[in-house]
């Protein structure tokens, strides 16, 4: 049976007038979940309030070392990918964090923390090594 994976974000004004919607690989649709379970917070989908990761939690924690940041955000990944994510297996997630200087147009500099996010594992329909890598900063979130 050959299966349909549609990219996000999804066309609903294709959806409603019952025409094609753009369609992606199994890769891809996988990337394009992830994406959504790192930019979501706990609570903020209505059908499932687990759905989701830390990461919205630890936004503005400048208290906690980036060694605890790492270890939250990192097991809160893991945890709702192998939950949500049932196309991949053998999931490894590396979380590095520094610190990073942002320059914007007014030449005002801010220190942000710079969130790096390596994912791997292998698809369970086709056997392929997957990876996937993301960065995004924190306090406020923005990626």
């Amino acid at each position: 049976m050959q299966y349909k994976y549609y990219t996000l974000p999804l066309n609903s004004i294709s959806l409603i007038k019952n025409k094609p919607i753009d369609t992606c690989s199994i890769q891809d649709s996988i990337a394009n979940y992830i994406h959504l379970i790192m930019t979501t917070r706990f609570g903020e989908c209505s059908f499932d309030s687990f759905f989701g990761c830390a990461i919205w939690n630890v936004d503005f924690n400048n208290i906690a070392s980036d060694n605890k940041l790492r270890v939250i955000i990192s097991d809160s990944l893991v945890k709702s990918i192998k939950q949500y994510e049932k196309r991949l297996m053998g999931i490894e997630i590396q979380v590095d964090i520094e610190q990073e200087e942002i320059h914007n147009k007014q030449k005002k500099s801010r220190i942000k923390k710079r969130v790096y996010v390596l994912i791997k594992g292998v698809v369970r329909k086709t056997n392929e090594d997957f990876n996937y890598n993301e960065y995004f900063y924190i306090a406020p979130l923005s990626y």
